[in-house]
């Protein structure tokens, strides 16, 4: 690293630890948004179905549960029965007819609870008239990761901050030396351009690094994440996405001459990759004609790829794509703001 980069880039590293507001958007608010999604959306027990028993006893209700401990049944009259199945306090009614294995039901097809509850109690009630029925042996419980939300989210969250740090950490940051009239001052001095733009870029982008590391040790400490695959694919893979997205912040700042133009391009850029390429739920949930434009995102390619590693125990063969995709915003970008890019 030449001699002016490397001072420059010393500048802005002092720069930022000497604001401690920086200092808590960087590393603290992204934590804070981790562990508060997370413990909200953290897998749950199996979900207890209430039944209401209509016209039977206690012992019926007892002889059911005790056959699915799943199942919360409770005797009731008719009206009493029917008001809380309307109110959603129950998810289904039992009436017994001709036998005790033998039941009507009334449920709300409309309702996912009521469905469930219709399932199990005809699972129940099958095996129960034909004893003979072949069932598995035994089973058993299991809980892995890769599969819970803390996990989808988790990489959507890495793609995210590299996003906002490249964007708004460069992007913001040159606007707002142009705006206080800062950055033409710097035409009489011998810096390069190149040099300047560079060494925000890598400022920016290491911040960021030590941001996702503590992202991850989190992920590990409070949710038991691992990562399955490759951590030098994976540390290419968000080196290249830190970079793409500074190039694209580079860009808006070369033209934008007043804060609240910058704000509104970055955040024209920012908010429908938030919405479209999969930080919190998955970008396949859209229309098939939309694809091809969301899966050319450069959040995208970096979701993608960072949920392929990390998940799904990928390597340098699954992130091809996607830093293709990345390379190409990046180069692009960069490119485009050196041609663009005045001190005035």
């Amino acid at each position: 690293m030449n001699a002016p980069l490397a001072q420059l880039l010393l500048t802005r590293i002092r720069e930022f630890y000497r604001e401690p507001s920086a200092i808590f958007w960087v590393y603290g608010f992204p934590l804070l948004m981790a562990l508060i999604l997370g413990f909200a959306f953290q897998s749950k027990p199996v979900e207890v179905i209430a039944v209401d028993l209509v016209g039977g006893t206690d012992d019926d209700a007892k002889l059911l549960t005790s056959k699915d401990d799943r199942l919360k049944i409770t005797v009731n009259d008719e009206t009493a029965a029917r008001n809380r199945l309307r109110t959603d306090k129950t998810s289904l009614l039992l009436y017994p007819i001709d036998g005790p294995t033998r039941y009507r039901m009334e449920y709300d097809n409309n309702r996912p609870g009521s469905v469930l509850a219709k399932t199990a109690l005809e699972s129940l009630l099958i095996r129960e008239a034909n004893p003979n029925l072949q069932v598995p042996a035994s089973s058993e419980l299991t809980s892995q990761t890769g599969g819970r939300y803390i996990d989808f989210l988790l990489p959507g969250l890495i793609g995210t901050n590299l996003m906002g740090g490249g964007l708004f950490g460069v992007g913001f940051l040159i606007v707002d030396l142009r705006v206080r009239k800062l950055l033409k001052r710097f035409v009489a001095t011998p810096m390069r351009k190149t040099d300047f733009m560079l060494s925000i870029m890598l400022s920016r982008l290491m911040f960021t690094l030590l941001d996702i590391v503590i992202l991850l040790v989190a992920g590990a400490l409070f949710f038991s994440m691992k990562i399955y695959g490759s951590w030098l694919a994976l540390g290419v893979l968000v080196v290249v996405g830190g970079m793409c997205f500074a190039g694209m912040g580079l860009v808006i700042a070369s033209r934008a001459k007043t804060l609240e133009a910058g704000s509104g391009m970055l955040n024209a850029i920012m908010l429908p990759m938030y919405l479209l390429s999969g930080v919190f739920f998955s970008a396949t949930n859209f229309p098939d004609w939309a694809q091809p434009f969301i899966q050319a995102l450069p959040l995208t390619a970096l979701n993608n790829g960072s949920r392929a590693i990390i998940n799904e125990g990928g390597g340098f063969e699954v992130i091809a794509g996607p830093l293709a995709i990345l390379a190409v915003w990046g180069v692009g970008s960069f490119a485009i703001a050196l041609k663009l890019f005045r001190w005035r």
